[in-house]
């Protein structure tokens, strides 16, 4: 069985298609190399250059690899920079997904994992994130990715009844770490686990931005899952739509309890053996106090669960970046 991985060249798409190949499944990846690495697809794994916003290329794509079902995990994923590139994001994020489902019609493949975000929820007040909680984006990315939501029910009822109707579901999370190979990183300029990692590695201090929430030590508390962890659930989902299992529309992927950042920081100079202490610049605007989601649903039909502790989380990304730097 083959499933198409759209940004299977970058830091998830790279472990879910491993994770594919890990199941018995038959990966295959169209990444346009923007934020992604060649050399993060597996040998042997079948690669085309090319944009998600090419419909022909991914119908021709689709169709030459007579592709059963597609995890779509292309698309723009910084919900800071999306509030200055607004419509960047949503032609990436909005457009990618509609063409990628016009595509996906045309070719008669009927599966689709949504790689979607915990951020459609915005800055809810409320412990524990819950999937029927009110959907409050709090910048375009959230937006988008809601958005992607949409069009993707909607086409689920447009096509029920059909030859080939679709099935689906939506996979939320907030931030993915840690590395379950050492030949991929994460090489996002924006995450935590990268700033630190290329903090330490330059001599620099690492920063926390505010230390004054209303949390136990004062810093914002979110959830932290393992990348290993994610791309199991992704192929779980997969599996679960391509035998005809009922499945929910979405899920949350969910640590249940979060970790501050803090509690990462203590982690990263315990682990790495390089004591520091992290500088306190001001606090970044937007940033809510608590974070964290609920994983029952994803336990209960995805076989889910937070299977890292902290430091196996910091301990994987640094031996994969040490790798990548050489160091």
């Amino acid at each position: 069985m083959t499933w198409l991985v759209t940004g299977g060249a970058g830091y998830i798409g790279a472990h879910i298609v491993r994770a594919l190949g890990a199941a018995g499944l038959e990966p295959l990846v169209i990444d346009d190399l923007s934020s992604g690495h060649e050399g993060f697809v597996p040998a042997g794994v079948p690669f085309v250059r090319g944009s998600i916003l090419d419909r022909a290329l991914v119908e021709q794509t689709l169709r030459t690899y007579g592709v059963d079902g597609v995890i779509h995990v292309a698309g723009f994923k910084y919900a800071g920079v999306s509030v200055q590139r607004p419509l960047h994001t949503y032609a990436q994020n909005v457009e990618g997904t509609r063409i990628v489902l016009e595509a996906m019609d045309a070719a008669g493949t009927a599966n689709l994992v949504f790689s979607s975000s915990a951020a459609v929820y915005g800055t809810p007040d409320v412990p524990l994130v819950t999937e029927d909680l009110p959907k409050r984006p709090a910048s375009p990315y959230g937006e988008s990715k809601l958005i992607g939501e949409w069009l993707i029910a909607d086409q689920g009822v447009a096509t029920a009844g059909t030859r080939h109707p679709l099935r689906h579901t939506s996979l939320r999370y907030f931030n993915v770490v840690g590395s379950g190979d050492p030949a991929v990183y994460d090489t996002s300029p924006h995450n935590l686990f990268p700033l630190v990692f290329e903090a330490l590695l330059e001599g620099r201090t690492p920063k926390i931005f505010g230390d004054d929430y209303d949390t136990a030590d004062g810093t914002n508390v979110r959830d932290y899952v393992h990348v290993a962890d994610i791309a199991a659930a992704h192929v779980v989902a997969a599996q679960r739509l391509a035998s005809g299992t009922p499945i929910e529309p979405a899920y949350n992927l969910g640590s249940q309890n979060g970790l501050s950042v803090r509690q990462i920081m203590d982690a990263m100079a315990r682990v790495t053996g390089i004591d520091f202490t992290p500088e306190i610049a001001p606090r970044r605007p937007g940033d809510p106090d608590r974070i964290v989601a609920t994983g029952e649903l994803a336990a209960r039909d995805l076989d889910w669960a937070n299977r890292h502790t902290v430091d196996e989380m910091v301990r994987s990304g640094w031996e994969a970046r040490r790798a990548a730097s050489g160091r």
